[in-house]
């Protein structure tokens, strides 16, 4: 079941009529202009002649790449090479009549082109620049390569992760890109704020976002702890109790959820305990504390154990993997999912974790291939059939017999 919205059909996304230029590749710009596609604006994917890095990442089916067709799906795919001047070109009269630009080259590459936003700025005082990278586009460490398990290392995340495993020294491998996602995220969000000024003072502006602050915001606590000494709690406050068949994560972040809790466990009188009546005593005691709750979780089942605390309004959840979160019967009732098509089938993708009840807000529903616009964009620039011809390596019509 989805949630019903009568309106629906007839909703547009509230990027309708908003023309993107999209150089970005991998995942921290894909995910911020798919965002924008899917709000209904019209996402301009250039390419070169091999296609993007990601359409060759698992899965692949046909040479159809879900992962790629995940971040990318709803855009339109022009290929060019912007080593040519006429590439740069074709780009440049595109720009003309774009709303916004969204790059992740390292800082210095758009420049090298004459495609930076000082030299589009001139060709169209309207247009929305946005450029991600790494560190910012200035400043000693502009130019250094990076992805985000480097940005994850750099910003202090991954060893503010590891201060929560107690007993642990060497820092986790990374294979869940929360830079990429994140920054994403804050461009899009950039992108949205600079439209709105661009509706009142008729002045396009560049935005320069940074993938190591972006990661620096998740790590609220520890921004301050770098500042003032805080006490360490005997154990993390945050972490799964064990269960006599697995775990489950238990969330004690209020003074009704604590009192809940303790009468779950079959201890009640533990509300008024000295070491765990008051907040600050309550983290200096944690790990007796977890220690009695796990008295009891041990003795039950996961899902004795989720009943338990669901029915005193504990917030709880055991351990899933992806596949298991997405048979949830919420990602269903909420339309959480939608089914994309691509020259290797069907394959599902998230929508934007949002609603809206006067915008259309979804995924597209077919996937683009590679260079499928290229000749209309082409052709909309004011190049000639045999011009448009040269770019795809075909010999003018009046040269074919």
């Amino acid at each position: 079941m989805t949630i019903d919205n009568p309106d629906e059909g007839n909703l547009t996304g509230s990027f309708a009529g908003l023309r993107v230029i999209d150089f970005s590749t991998t995942i921290a710009g894909p995910h911020c202009t798919r965002m924008l596609a899917d709000m209904g604006a019209e996402v301009i994917k250039i390419e070169t002649v091999e296609g993007e890095t990601m359409r060759t990442r698992p899965p692949v089916r046909n040479n159809c790449s879900t992962a790629f067709g995940q971040l990318n799906v709803g855009k339109n795919s022009l290929v060019l090479d912007l080593k040519s001047p006429a590439g740069v070109e074709a780009v440049r009269r595109l720009v003309a009549g774009a709303d916004v630009l969204v790059e992740n080259f390292r800082p210095g590459v758009m420049r090298r082109l004459k495609l930076d936003y000082a030299s589009l700025h001139a060709l169209n005082p309207k247009l929305i620049y946005c450029s991600i990278s790494g560190y910012g586009q200035t400043g000693p460490s502009a130019e250094l390569p990076a992805y985000a398990p480097v940005i994850h290392a750099a910003s202090g995340y991954e060893m503010a992760h590891l201060a929560y495993q107690p007993g642990r020294t060497r820092p986790d491998y990374c294979g869940i890109y929360h830079a990429d996602v994140l920054t994403g995220v804050y461009a899009f969000g950039a992108i949205s704020a600079a439209l709105y000024q661009l509706a009142h003072s008729e002045k396009g502006q560049h935005i320069d976002v940074s993938m190591l602050e972006s990661m620096l915001s998740l790590t609220l606590n520890e921004l301050q702890w770098s500042q003032f000494e805080v006490k360490a709690t005997q154990r993390p406050m945050f972490g799964p109790i064990e269960t006599s068949d697995g775990y489950v994560m238990v969330a004690i972040a209020s003074e009704k959820t604590f009192q809940s809790l303790m009468k779950v466990i079959g201890h009640p009188e533990w509300v008024s305990d000295p070491r765990f009546a008051k907040y600050s005593d309550r983290r200096e005691n944690w790990g007796s504390l977890m220690e009695g709750v796990e008295a009891w979780s041990r003795a039950v089942t996961t899902e004795h154990c989720l009943v338990a605390l669901n029915e005193r309004g504990v917030p709880s959840s055991a351990y899933r993997t992806v596949a298991e979160a997405l048979k949830d019967p919420q990602i269903a009732h909420r339309g959480a999912l939608a089914e994309v098509q691509d020259g290797g089938g069907s394959f599902k993708v998230l929508n934007l974790p949002f609603r809206m009840s006067g915008a259309r807000v979804s995924a597209a529903k077919r996937m683009s291939t590679l260079g499928e616009h290229t000749r209309a964009y082409l052709k909309e620039t004011g190049l000639s059939e045999d011009e448009i011809a040269a770019f795809a390596g075909k010999p003018p019509k009046s040269a074919r017999g």
